[in-house]
């Protein structure tokens, strides 16, 4: 489990104004510009820990957790949540808490087994970590080839990001990826009906499939 206080170098006392202020700096040394993008995952990771630590809600519930993983006698999370195999709730924070431990192909089979693109992560966790674990998801799926099932998280992300904002300027990479799987590899994991009807889903979100040179010559076209 990540110390969001160590991500972040601040006291576990640390106030409101301490946090937004570490975040910001911390944001700075991780800008692409400054850190490329190899520093996306670390920026991601920070994202995370400042969204829990600024909300007193649920700082006040990683606090009761993270205390009970630090004991000498600590807390199993992970087990925890294995033996709830019939709690989505359970099974979803699970295949996240995996992912971000980069135990990607248990997450995988976990995800698999609860039904894989019909699981309802969007209602087994708080909107933000959703999003977040179906984009993990969707890297590790399309490594291994399940094109369609990356392609089909990545849509509903982007649509969600359409709906109300989180991702922010992540979202052009998210949407670069989007688009490079299917330009690259989604037309030979499909039949044809598929094809189509996953470039009618990125039509419908205003999301061209092309290449960027291809995308000049249309805007240039039009």
């Amino acid at each position: 489990m990540d110390n969001y206080y160590s991500l972040l170098g601040i006291d576990k006392n640390a106030s409101p104004q301490d946090i937004k202020k570490a975040f910001r700096e911390k944001a700075k040394q991780l800008h692409p510009d400054i850190a490329g993008k190899k520093a996306e995952d670390q920026m991601r990771r920070l994202l995370s820990a400042y969204e829990v630590l600024s909300s007193r809600e649920r700082r006040f519930e990683y606090d009761r957790v993270f205390t009970r993983f630090t004991k000498k006698n600590f807390f199993d999370y992970r087990s925890f949540l294995r033996e709830r195999v019939d709690d989505p709730v359970s099974q979803a924070k699970l295949i996240f808490f995996l992912l971000l431990h980069l135990e990607d192909d248990e997450a995988l089979d976990i995800w698999t087994r609860n039904g894989g693109t019909d699981f309802p992560l969007h209602r087994c966790l708080d909107r933000e970590d959703w999003m977040d674990c179906a984009f993990l998801l969707a890297e590790e799926l399309d490594k291994r080839d399940r094109t369609y099932e990356a392609f089909t998280l990545l849509v509903r992300i982007s649509a969600e990001e359409r709906r109300r904002p989180y991702f922010k300027h992540f979202m052009e990479d998210v949407e670069t990826f989007l688009r490079e799987l299917v330009r690259l590899r989604l037309r030979h994991a499909v039949d044809g009906e598929t094809y189509e009807v996953c470039i009618e889903a990125l039509r419908s979100l205003g999301i061209q499939a092309g290449s960027r040179k291809q995308r000049k010559q249309q805007a240039g076209a039009a």
